[in-house]
């Protein structure tokens, strides 16, 4: 009776992986699963670059030192 479960959990397991395999070795959904990671941290990105811009200029301002060179 053991064996028969520890070959059923052996064969559950295979499932699930081959099923998880086909889904991520999929190029298209790949790629678009990573295009959209990449999109994300490009935001961040620009999100973070314009507001470092804009402290800069009011820290500039505050201090009354002239634009950078």
């Amino acid at each position: 009776m053991k064996k028969l479960l520890w070959v059923s959990i052996g064969v559950g397991i295979g499932v699930l992986a081959s099923k998880k395999y086909t889904e991520v070795s999929s190029g298209a959904a790949l790629n678009r699963q990573v295009g959209k990671y990449a999109d994300r941290v490009s935001e961040i990105a620009q999100a973070f670059s314009t507001a470092m811009h804009a402290r800069e200029e009011e820290l500039r301002s505050a201090l009354g030192v002239d634009s950078a060179k």
